[in-house]
């Protein structure tokens, strides 16, 4: 959750719901890929988005390591990242046009931006920050529209899950001092969310709903 001095200096002050308009709305973007750059260490991917990645370029998790994301440390264990390049820190999916190459299926915070999210007890609201964009006049657009999400309900009870797991960890793991745990415990939570594979029969939030328990049992979180 943003607390409320954090979330007034980076936000239109307000909140916002799935239905709501809002100024969000870059227009296409027009050659623009300012936000594309410098971002490796703001955001960690979530296991769909890697789904999402792993599936449209039939590539394998550790083969996306070699060269498109990265391991970053966030409090004790790794989340994948995007990973930048150059001096200008270009994402690595950019392509020669400065042009998103995964766009169809780009990862959760960039489908937000320049919207984010704020948690609040089991639920979370949108918020616009504040100058994240470098266009000056954004239209208006209904969230839905802008994220445009399938299944929108599934995804949402995703997203939930997956934070709290995530802040769970981060509790779990003040306490964790030995090293090898520590290696153990993030091992286990890249291989059960980011390493399994799914099968083109297979959906991927019944699959995730289905492990999520067992997983949490074995991390050591509630």
């Amino acid at each position: 959750m943003i607390n409320r001095i954090n979330f007034e200096d980076i936000s239109d002050g307000k909140t916002y719901d799935i239905n709501d308009l809002v100024r969000a709305d870059a227009g296409g973007c027009e050659g623009c890929s300012a936000c594309c750059h410098g971002v490796g260490d703001l955001f960690s991917l979530n296991p769909y988005d890697i789904y999402q990645i792993k599936k449209n370029l039939n590539v394998s998790f550790d083969e996306l390591i070699e060269d498109k994301i990265e391991l970053v440390l966030e409090k004790k264990f790794r989340l994948p990242h995007l990973k930048m390049y150059g001096d200008d820190e270009r994402c690595s999916f950019l392509n020669q046009d400065n042009r998103c190459s995964i766009h169809e299926y780009r990862p959760d915070v960039c489908r937000l931006f320049p919207l984010g999210r704020v948690y609040e007890k089991r639920d979370f609201k949108y918020f616009l920050q504040k100058g994240a964009c470098v266009k000056t006049k954004l239209g208006k657009v209904k969230i839905k529209k802008w994220l445009s999400i399938d299944n929108y309900s599934e995804n949402k009870k995703f997203i939930l899950m997956w934070h709290g797991i995530v802040k769970a960890l981060e509790f779990r793991l003040k306490f964790v001092r030995s090293d090898e745990e520590l290696e153990a415990i993030g091992k286990d939570l890249l291989d059960t969310f980011y390493r399994i594979d799914i099968s083109e029969s297979e959906d991927f939030y019944e699959m995730f709903f289905d492990i999520v328990e067992d997983a949490k049992s074995r991390l050591g979180i509630i």
